[in-house]
């Protein structure tokens, strides 16, 4: 039995029911294995949890830097609002993005401190991309890439809360009011 049986398993269990909902033994269950031999690959739930975390990490940057250098030479105002539309479609799709949502936004309260601080370090990588996504395309912008920047992190926030919490339609609702006043304000004028 490969640990890469156990976390593929896990990854689903932590994105679907959370920490707390997820099982050792069911796991265990699920890949044919009794509960103690997932302890030969794994401390205990946190290693395997943390495990899987720093890897869904490492997957969801390089899914966002692959994504920004494909796109490097579309349309700006595009590729931004289809980065929004894709975590959509992701989260939907993807255990990783269900997994990275859940737990940057409902983080295990005894693992707090080390989820928050690798979700950070995501973050930090995810603006350092966007901030040079945003510098290529300077000339469309009126306020401060680093503003605009933050503020674009901020919107997918509070969107990808919405799917998260509320689901597709209040994502969509939230995405179109939030998108379009996003856009004006950091841009120099409304483009086509």
């Amino acid at each position: 039995m490969s640990s890469n049986k156990i976390k593929k398993s896990a990854l689903l269990h932590f994105a679907n029911n959370g920490y707390d909902g997820t099982s050792l033994a069911i796991i265990a269950s699920e890949v044919g294995i009794k509960k103690q031999s997932i302890y030969t690959h794994f401390a205990n739930k946190d290693d395997l949890f943390l495990t899987i975390m720093n890897e869904v990490l490492i997957r969801e940057q390089e899914y966002i830097r692959h994504f920004f250098s494909i796109n490097a030479s579309k349309d700006f105002k595009h590729t931004l609002y289809q980065f929004l539309q894709e975590y959509r479609e992701r989260y939907k799709l993807h255990s990783d993005t269900k997994f990275l949502l859940r737990m940057g936004f409902l983080p295990p309260a005894h693992l707090i401190q080390q989820v928050m601080d690798s979700v950070y370090s995501y973050y930090d990588e995810m603006e350092k991309i966007l901030i040079d996504f945003f510098e290529m395309n300077r000339h469309s912008l009126t306020s401060p890439v680093t503003d605009a920047v933050i503020a674009f992190i901020g919107l997918c926030d509070s969107i990808l809360i919405e799917l998260l919490y509320s689901g597709d339609e209040r994502f969509q609702r939230r995405l179109q009011a939030s998108w379009n006043i996003l856009w004006q304000g950091m841009t120099l004028k409304e483009e086509e």
